[in-house]
Formats: structure tokens, sequence, C-alpha cells
């Protein structure tokens, strides 16, 4: 892939991670291999848009990547050095970006997205999935050739599923491998095609994958399920399929890591005088005792309040931030006790205005 994965995304380097997940998001429905059958260019850019996502969401990932330009922290890739690929492919068999698919190939990868609740990813939560997969074609076993026949070796390449071409360079006469395209790489082709997949050995169809959704999974997370993606090729083995998890947006909780944010509204009297507010938990209401003279701000821990850790070592904390609450709902005789409250404490406020004086404060 390009060396750059925040170019792939198209996306700057001091990017968010919620700017990077929405820029993948968008990127993976227009490239997704079901949107665009067919098209190779389309599934290598998926591809690549995919790599691309699992470096930059993963902090660590990321961090060596912007520290060393790689993932892995070293190497380099050798689809950046240009026509040497070919020099590279010529004396170790295509190893540098150029290898050939001889025989038989690997079906490729599928990708679902799912979207599940905050208490969904607390609790772990089983889930049917559709997929849209090209499958092995029963009628020819996969082989793409009619009943009765079997594929022949490639008139054009003998069956090596690769022309050699001679180009002249600096260096010399340099010999380049590339897929035959005759029998597209395999060595072999059909001479009487299947009636039902057309000679391809496989047919699209929907495959449906239950997928347990492990307790404490976060947002971004990616489970893969072996063997589920496309069909191979000509009896190659099958690709596997991949499930992107997605958190909903939830109304109360805000989810960093194994930790949960909550605001409490906390009445002026009780953060006052003190007393107990009900703090929200995942089940259920907590009751927490506050001081007196709490201020606005004020943060309340709960621990093993939070999410549960992924592999189920414990769960995080709870974080409650106070927001103490003014009150604009007074009646005349609540007004009166704030004023004399006020005037105990040696606190000068503004008089009680009356309803036409509001109005008229509202227009001057």
């Amino acid at each position: 892939m390009p060396s750059d994965p925040y170019e792939v995304l198209g996306v700057s380097r001091e990017a968010s991670p919620e700017e990077i997940k929405k820029a993948y998001r968008k990127l993976a429905r227009e490239l997704h291999p079901d949107a665009n059958p067919g098209d190779s260019v389309a599934e290598e850019r998926f591809k690549e848009v995919s790599l691309a996502y699992e470096i930059l969401s993963d902090p660590e990932k990321r961090s060596r990547f912007d520290a060393f330009g790689d993932a892995r922290g070293g190497g380099f890739d050798f689809g950046d050095l240009g026509g040497f690929g070919d020099l590279f492919a010529t004396f170790f068999g295509g190893a540098a970006g150029g290898a050939t698919r001889r025989g038989p190939q690997r079906g490729a990868d599928v990708l679902a997205e799912v979207e599940i609740t905050l208490e969904e990813a607390a609790e772990g939560v089983e889930r049917e999935i559709e997929l849209e997969t090209m499958a092995s074609c029963d009628t020819c076993a996969g082989s793409g050739a009619a009943p009765g026949t079997s594929p022949q070796r490639c008139s054009t390449c003998s069956g090596t599923g690769e022309i050699r071409e001679v180009r002249r360079t600096m260096f010399g006469n340099m010999v380049t491998a590339v897929p035959c395209a005759r029998c597209g790489g395999t060595g072999q082709e059909i001479v009487e095609p299947c009636d039902t997949c057309g000679g391809a050995g496989r047919v699209r169809g929907v495959d449906v994958l239950t997928v347990m959704i492990p307790v404490g999974i976060d947002d971004g997370r990616r489970l893969k399920v072996s063997g589920r993606g496309h069909a191979g090729v000509r009896g190659g083995s099958s690709g596997d399929a991949y499930v992107q998890i997605f958190l909903a947006p939830h109304p109360t909780f805000k989810r960093v890591d194994d930790n949960l944010g909550v605001e409490v509204e906390v009445p002026m009297t009780v953060a006052t005088l003190g007393g107990t507010v009900e703090i929200p938990t995942l089940e259920g209401a907590h009751e927490v005792e506050i001081s007196p003279g709490t201020q606005s701000g004020a943060v309340v821990r709960l621990k093993g309040k939070g999410m549960p850790r992924l592999g189920g070592r414990g769960r995080g904390e709870l974080v409650a931030l106070l927001k103490v609450m003014t009150p604009t709902d007074l009646d005349r005789t609540q007004v009166e006790l704030l004023e004399q409250l006020a005037a105990a404490r040696g606190e000068t406020v503004a008089p009680a205005k009356g309803f036409f004086d509001r109005i008229k404060g509202a227009f001057t």
C-alpha cells in the first residue's frame, strides 16, 4: 500500500480519532466489494483503506508510524522501489510486489459493519449478519468446467500461470513475469464452461454469520471469522470475514477506553447544604453523599462502575461531573426566603421584578 495511511484516508496528521473513523467509513462504503462487483481497482483500494484505518485507529501503531514512518517500527515497503521492484521479482520469484498467481487463488476477505449499543457492549451480544459473498458453485464443485469435463492446461502460458517479458534497462536485459491474461494466473483454462457459473467456479450468494460480540468490546474493534469470506477460485481457500464494530452514541454516558463519563445535575440547595444525589450507572441509579458547599465541576469517581474490560479483567471507573443548577421557577415565598438569606449574608441582590417590569427591561 502507499507508505502514508494519512494520504490513503485523506486526513491530516493532526486528525482526531473521530475524523479518522468518519473518513474510513465513507471510503469503505464507496469501495466495498459488494458495491463494486468485479472491480479489482476498487477492491485493492478497499484493502488499502482498511489497512490504513487499522494503523491509524490503533494509538500504538499510529504512534510508531508517526515516529518511524512504518507501523511496524522500521523497515520499508518494496512497493516504494518503483522500477527496482521488477529487478527483485526477477531474482526472488516475484517477492517484491510482483507476485504471480499460479493455481488456485484464495478468496477475498469481506467486511461487515455492525452498530451496537453501549449496554450491548457491556453485556456482550449475539448478532446474525447477512453477507453477500461469492460461494463455490455446487454444479461444478468450483472447477468452473461443465459436469463431465475438467479444466485444461492453459495454451498460452503452458500451465505456468505467467507470461515472462524481457525488458531492456540500464542494467541490461531484465526478465519480468506477469499473470497470464488468458487463464488469470491459474495455469488452467475452461474449454466447456459450467452453465451455472459461466466458468467462474463461483456464484453470488448470501451467507448468514452468527457472531458473538464479546463483553467490553470498544468502538472500532474488528472481529475475524476465518474462512467465511469469498470462496477461492478453482479450489482455492476461502477468504475471511471481518466484522467492524461501531458503538451508537449514548444519550447519557460518554465512553473513554474502559471508563464512562456522565454529567449529573445537583440542586442548589443540596450542593449548598450537602445531601445525596443519584448518579446513573449501567446497572441503575447509585446514591452518593456530597459535602456541603459542593461546587459545579466537582467530580465523583465510582470504581468498578465503568465498562467491563475486554477479556474479563475487571472494570473501569465511572466519572460523574457535578453541575449545580440555579433554580428558575421560584414562587414568591421561595424568593423572599432567598432574599432573607442574602441579607443575612450581607449580599446585595436585585429586587424581584414583576412580569411587566421584565417585559419592559427586554426592550430597553
